[in-house]
């Protein structure tokens, strides 16, 4: 993994600073997207019956 890593940073110490402002939104929705499949996956796995959220549970818990 360190070396995917590390191609990343290679990759991105190329940028110029404009070209960074112009990624670094693309980037963060990429985290971002990541990070909530990474909780949907872990969801799946302890999905217990009854474990569910109203609308305004699951809004409330992503905007935490």
């Amino acid at each position: 993994m360190n070396i995917l890593k590390n191609r990343i940073h290679h990759l991105i110490s190329q940028l110029s600073d404009r070209e960074l402002e112009t990624l670094w939104p693309i980037f963060c929705e990429l985290y971002y997207d990541f990070y909530m499949l990474r909780a949907i996956q872990q969801a799946k796995e302890s999905l217990q019956p009854g474990d569910t959220m109203t609308r305004e549970e699951a809004i409330q818990f992503l905007n935490s």
